[in-house]
């Protein structure tokens, strides 16, 4: 049986910040099915490296990533517009990633525990609160490729749990997950390591 293609491949990226070479001749690929943690001390390149990946860091580096189909990518902050109440930042922010109607924005709030708030100002809620509001995005998400960065940032236990049964979930139905994380993900499921150092190659 052939292998399916990967969704996201990447050769021989190098990246240097500052007179210093964060990583040299990097390379991954990443197919349906993969669920990988990132890892390495701060410092060492795992948030840029995320952000190549998912093409919001165009210059700067060497090296080609390819990406086939769509990905959602979540920074470390909550990306949560304090103006706004969970339900618009919701719609603003998955108008292209799925459905969106109340019905679902409602029902993916509940699932991470802010049922209830759908519709209080966004600067009321604790930090753990804004981070679940922007977490609730992978409930309506279509996109089969997940790049998060820390996504375990300011949420209690039972979130965590939450969260990597989702990811389980996700890559069991053909999806892939690729995360940044200090803690080891406690999941029945295969998770493969890439490991940074300074000046590593994968």
């Amino acid at each position: 049986m052939t292998p399916p293609a990967p969704l996201l491949a990447a050769r021989s990226l190098t990246l240097s910040r500052g007179g210093r070479e964060l990583f040299r001749d990097l390379s991954l690929a990443i197919g349906p099915g993969d669920l990988v943690q990132l890892e390495g001390p701060n410092g060492v390149g795992k948030t840029s490296l995320l952000r190549i990946l998912a093409g919001l860091s165009r210059y700067g580096y060497e090296g080609a990533v390819e990406r086939s189909g769509a990905l959602l990518y979540l920074g470390h902050k909550s990306a949560v517009k304090a103006q706004l109440t969970p339900r618009e930042n919701l719609a603003l922010h998955v108008g292209g990633e799925g459905s969106h109607g109340d019905a679902a924005i409602e029902g993916a709030l509940a699932e991470v525990g802010l049922y209830g708030y759908e519709d209080v100002p966004s600067h009321t809620l604790s930090a753990g609160q804004q981070r679940r509001v922007n977490l609730a995005r992978l409930y309506l998400c279509s996109s089969p490729l997940w790049l998060l960065d820390e996504p375990f940032t300011a949420i209690d236990r039972a979130g965590v749990g939450q969260l990597q049964s989702l990811f389980v979930q996700h890559v069991e139905g053909g999806g892939a997950v690729l995360l940044t994380s200090h803690q080891p993900l406690a999941v029945d499921y295969p998770v493969r390591a890439l490991t940074l150092s300074q000046g590593s190659a994968a």
